[in-house]
Formats: structure tokens, C-alpha cells, sequence
């Protein structure tokens, strides 16, 4: 067949288009799995790489490899670390549970990458993806390890510090809103005062919970199950691979991991992983709530609650001139949405693992990744083009801070909680102010009057 070679696996031939690194058993994933058009994502791709260098090295140093094919792996592996061949990954995210069909197209890749290093034709055999490239491991060790490995270098170069700015940005403009006092709102009615400040300053708070819930996770998230091999027991594994490969990834990445305490609960399950996407799924509930409240107070301009401006980004319709929508707010409730569909993804693929081996770990693996990319982009998304811009309109706060009949709750002291509500009832039937009614329902001194009813003297 022109533009083909032919490469033989267990299961025997197979045509692979000439100029492909990857090798038979990655053209039968193509074959198999045309589901979604969905790839794992490339992050993923580079660091499972990164793991296999590492674990050549290691198994240089053990003296199982030989030296010129493991630095002929590693250089192939480093490239593809790098960026390189990222066109060569093509096997779709819905494939076989543990991962073997991305496992073996990495490896496949890599072995012959490897052979052309060395000057040998790709599917020479020179470097072989199994003997060589998966050297003391197993798709069942090897793909849990890279969804760790991948999952905390992401929330550390991207999540936390995405979520940290967030949280220093609403704490700048708490600061800055501190002495404004507005009406407060429950059920989405009106309430007693408080200060547009500390509405904000809950916003940072509930940012700091997300944050520390995230952080609690990473010590569990930085645990390995390198070295189980098919079942946790380490069959055909050296007793210091895992050990000396972790050390290697360790150098490279500059993060912390360890050896997990039980292979066989890391490799039958992914409950870290589990966890992690319940702390996104948190988080993104917080986000949720902010955009939410942010576009509220945005509402307007005119016949809305308009007690802030966000930032103008573009037009707002293709039918309506001048017309300016909240746009920010909104794709953040889009990304928000699918990160809880994610968790229940997760949450769903988590339960399909059965005695020695969890059987969800593609779509795990592509969920949480992708999860923490969203969280960690929409956060810095609506720090810089909604929170950090937005002006408040303080003559309109004031003008319905005035007319809000929940100033009365300031009288139910005096009162009690019947007379206050009749006045209550009795301004919103005539349409006119609390202060007017009281002035004319209670025989105070005017002085005490606008003491008891002054905003500024309720928060």
C-alpha cells in the first residue's frame, strides 16, 4: 500500500501511514475509538513524556537499559516534552478505561523516535514501546502518575495563583468601597444596610476558603503509584525504579511527590483526584455566586438595580445600538457550568474502576485537567475585566438606600416587631418613605427619629 508501512504487534500487521511515529497498536485506538474527536489534552501528553525520560534514566541507572537506547529515550521523550510531534497523539479521550491506548501511543512514539535518533527506519524494532519504553511499568501505574503529576503542576502555575489575585483584587476594592452603605438584599428583596465593602470583602472570603480547600488535597495529589505495575504488587519492576524515577521528576518539574504509601488503593481508584474536583466544583460555585451578584448590581442602566458599571468590552447586540451586556460575568457562569458538569463526570467515571484497577482515567485524566484550566482562567477573567474596573454609582445606592422600607427593623427595638411592620405595610401601600410614616405614627423626638433610622447607624 503506497504511503503505508506495515508494523506487527500480538495481535498481528498493521498498515500506519508512512510518516507516523506512532506505531501499531495506536493505528487500531485510531480505529477503534473514532467517538469524539477529542484528544487527551497535550499537557497531559508532554508530562507522561516527561515520566518516561525520567524513567529510562532511572532505568539506565539500574543498570536494565542500555545506555545508548535510554539516551536515545530520553531525547525523544524531552522533545516531546517540549512540544514536538504533538500531532502524533491522535487516540480519542473515550478509549480503553486505563489509558493503554494513550500509554502505548506515547510509547509507541517515543521507541521510534528513539530509532530514528539512532539511524534506524521508525517500526525497526530498535527501540521497542514495550521492552525499552515501558520499562517497569504499566499503563495502570503510569497514567494515574501522570494525572497527579500533570493535575499539581497546573494548580500550581495556573489555579492558585490565578485564585490568589482574585482574592488581593477584592480585597483592594473592599478597601476602596468600605464607606459606602448600601441596601442589603435577601431572596433578592429588599434588607437592612450594610457596607459595599464588606459585601466584597465575603466574596475574598469565600475565595481564601476555595484556595485552602485546594491547598489541603496537594500533599494526597502528590503521592506517585509509579512502581505497581499491573496490580499494585510491582511484578517485573526493579524494587528501586519508582524510588529513583520520582527523584528524576522531582528534579524536573521542582514540585514535591512520594511514592504512594498503597499501590494498590492508588491504582484501583482515583479518590484524590475525586476530591480535587470537588474543591473546583466549590470553587467554581464561588465564582458563580460573584458574577451573579456582580451583573445584578449591574442591571440596568436604567430600569435595573444599576449600583455599579462594569466594564464596557463590547457591543451588547446585533439588533439593539448601544446596547452593553455583562459579558464577562456571563462566560464565567459558562466556564462555572462546565466545571461542575466535569465533577459529575468525574464523580460518574470514578465509580466504573472494579477490584484491581479504575477504569475511568481518560476521561478523569481530561476532566480535571481541563477543569483547572477553566477555574484558574475564568478567575483571573473576572478579577481584571469585571472586578477590577467597575465603578459604583453612589448617588443611586443612596437615592435607594433612602426609599428601602427595611430601615424600620431599626425600630422593632422600641416598637416591636407588629407596630414596625404596620409602618412598613403603610409606606409601601401609599408609596412614601419610612421616615415620612414614622414622623407621623410615633410621637418621638425628630432628633431620635433620624438616629434610629440613619443607615449609617444599622451596620
Amino acid at each position: 500500500m503506497e504511503g503505508y508501512r506495515f508494523e506487527e504487534d500480538s495481535m498481528g500487521k498493521v498498515a500506519i501511514p508512512a510518516d507516523a511515529l506512532y506505531g501499531a497498536q495506536t493505528q487500531r485506538a485510531i480505529l477503534n475509538f473514532p467517538v469524539s474527536g477529542l484528544r487527551m489534552p497535550n499537557r497531559f501528553i508532554k508530562i507522561l513524556a516527561l515520566i518516561k525520560g525520567c524513567a529510562a534514566m532511572a532505568n539506565k541507572e539500574l543498570g536494565l537499559l542500555d545506555k545508548e537506547i535510554a539516551d536515545a529515550i530520553v531525547s525523544a521523550s524531552n522533545e516531546i516534552s517540549d512540544g514536538k510531534w504533538a500531532d502524533q497523539f491522535p487516540v480519542d479521550v473515550f478509549q480503553t478505561g486505563s489509558g493503554t491506548s494513550t500509554n502505548m501511543n506515547v510509547n509507541e512514539v517515543i521507541a521510534n523516535r528513539a530509532s530514528l535518533i539512532l539511524g534506524f527506519d521508525a517500526g525497526s524494532g530498535k527501540v521497542h514501546p514495550n521492552d525499552h519504553v515501558n520499562l517497569c511499568q504499566s499503563s495502570n501505574d503510569i497514567i494515574p502518575t501522570a494525572i497527579h503529576v500533570c493535575a499539581l503542576i497546573s494548580i500550581s502555575d495556573t489555579l492558585l495563583p490565578s485564585l490568589f489575585h482574585l482574592r488581593a483584587l477584592l480585597d483592594k476594592r473592599a478597601a476602596e468601597t468600605m464607606d459606602i452603605v448600601k441596601t442589603g438584599r435577601t431572596h433578592l428583596m429588599d434588607a437592612v444596610p450594610l457596607r459595599l465593602g464588606r459585601e466584597i470583602g465575603g466574596w475574598s472570603h469565600q475565595v481564601q476558603k476555595n484556595i485552602e480547600r485546594i491547598q489541603s488535597c496537594i500533599l494526597r495529589l502528590s503521592e506517585l503509584a509509579i512502581g505497581g505495575t499491573a496490580v499494585g504488587t510491582g511484578l517485573n519492576a526493579h524494587p528501586d525504579f519508582a524510588a529513583r524515577t520520582i527523584g528524576l521528576v522531582i528534579e524536573k518539574t521542582g514540585l514535591s511527590f512520594a511514592e504512594t504509601g498503597n499501590h494498590y488503593a492508588a491504582q484501583a481508584s482515583l479518590d484524590t483526584v475525586v476530591e480535587l474536583s470537588g474543591h473546583l466544583k466549590s470553587t467554581a460555585i464561588t465564582l458563580m455566586k460573584i458574577a451573579n451578584d456582580l451583573r445584578l448590581m449591574n442591571s440596568g442602566p436604567v430600569t435595573g438595580l444599576s449600583e455599579i458599571y462594569l466594564p464596557a468590552l463590547q457591543p451588547g447586540s446585533s439588533i439593539m445600538p448601544g446596547k452593553v451586556n455583562p459579558v464577562i460575568c456571563e462566560s464565567v457562569l459558562m466556564a462555572c457550568a462546565q466545571v461542575i458538569g466535569n465533577d459529575a463526570a468525574i464523580t460518574a467515571a470514578a465509580t466504573l474502576g472494579s477490584f484491581e484497577l479504575s477504569t475511568g482515567m481518560p476521561l478523569i485524566a481530561h476532566s480535571i485537567l481541563q477543569s483547572i484550566d477553566i477555574t484558574g482562567n475564568a478567575a483571573r477573567l473576572l478579577a481584571d475585566k469585571a472586578i477590577a474596573g467597575f465603578e459604583v454609582n453612589e448617588k443611586h445606592i443612596s437615592e435607594l438606600l433612602g426609599r428601602n422600607p427595611m430601615l424600620a427593623t431599626s425600630l422593632v427595638p422600641l416598637l416591636g416587631y407588629d407596630k414596625a411592620a404596620r409602618i412598613v405595610r403603610k409606606a409601601l401601600e401609599e408609596k412614601r418613605s419610612i421616615i415620612e410614616i414614622a414622623r407621623e405614627e410615633l410621637k418621638i423626638p425628630e432628633e431620635e427619629l433620624l438616629r434610629l433610622l440613619a443607615p449609617e447607624n444599622m451596620i
